[in-house]
């Protein structure tokens, strides 16, 4: 197990002990912290139906089928990363008034899974990237599927879906709201899929290479049309070695790749030492694992972002 596995791992022991002692003291610990009065029934914020997630991406998903029938919570923050997040004791209570628990799975957020344990919590627990119908998984680290389907908009909608079913089964009252919401933004992602599509043709061909940060980008490559050349890191939390970023030079050189992007949550030190090596430029802010600050604060935000600095870089 790795170093920071084993230190997450007693952080949730440790958050579950603060959890049991809470309990028993006849008390609950609020998001913010403190104690709460709400005599609002489990799962519910007021009227509304708690939904927890790991990401700010899959917040903003499912506050769009939601709605104002939802709360919507993401445990990492933006600008976060879902990676190698060590969760709070204030998580565990949020997981613990949840109605609907909603991670991505393959290896992602499963750091997720022992702490809706430790924090009893009851809610349905939804893993939108697994076992999804007609997809193509693409492989990432150590040969397991590659866990970032919904930079592909398509997969997106298949997240949508997913939510709408989900928030049916813990709110059947809301169900007819759901899915009317569902369809409706469903429509949004298709003309935004549309989009992507006719920004990327503008590149030239021989133009559409891409190196990342770290390995986010093969669904959106594989749907539109670019070439994955490498990645900084193998995983975010580590560090290449010498001959690992000499190779992605040589990579870089002989692709002729135009630019080298990296993400807003990372140290850029690193990929900025990379692109100068290879005599390319930088791009420092393309999103991916996580929303930011508007325009970014949007799933159709964030995919627009990215794409015109990809067009930009590369065209």
């Amino acid at each position: 197990m790795k170093p920071d596995r084993r230190r997450r791992g007693a952080r949730v022991a440790l958050i579950g002990a603060i959890v049991l002692a809470l309990a028993a003291a006849g008390c609950s610990a609020a998001p913010g912290g403190g104690s709460t009065g709400s005599t609002a029934a489990p799962g519910t914020q007021g009227n509304r139906v708690l939904v927890v997630t790991t990401n700010t991406v899959f917040a903003d998903l499912v506050a769009q089928v939601g709605g104002e029938r939802v709360e919507s919570v993401s445990l990492v923050p933006n600008g976060g990363d879902v990676h190698t997040y060590d969760p709070r004791p204030s998580d565990a209570a949020r997981l613990s008034k949840a109605r609907l628990i909603v991670m991505n799975g393959l290896g992602l957020d499963d750091w997720l899974t022992n702490l809706v344990s430790t924090a009893g919590a009851a809610a349905l627990v939804v893993r939108l990237g697994e076992g999804l119908p007609d997809v193509r998984y693409l492989s990432g680290e150590n040969g397991a599927a590659n866990p970032h389907l919904w930079l592909n908009v398509a997969n997106a909608e298949r997240y949508v879906a997913r939510l709408a079913d989900a928030l049916a089964r813990v709110d059947a009252a809301g169900a007819p709201g759901y899915r009317t919401r569902a369809a409706a933004y469903t429509r949004r992602l298709q003309d935004l899929d549309a989009w992507v599509r006719a920004q990327i043709e503008t590149i030239p061909v021989d133009q559409r290479r891409l190196v990342s940060f770290h390995d986010a980008f093969p669904y959106f490559a594989d749907a539109y049309g670019l070439q994955i050349v490498g990645s900084v890191v193998a995983a975010p939390g580590q560090d290449p070695g010498a001959a690992d970023v000499a190779h992605l030079v040589d990579a870089i050189r002989a692709a002729h790749v135009r630019a080298v992007f990296a993400e807003p949550q990372f140290n850029p030190a690193v990929v900025q030492a990379v692109a100068r090596e290879a005599g390319v430029r930088v791009v420092t802010d393309l999103y991916d694992d996580t929303l930011g600050p508007p325009p970014v604060d949007t799933y159709e935000g964030m995919i627009r972002w990215d794409v015109e600095r990809v067009v930009g870089a590369l065209r």
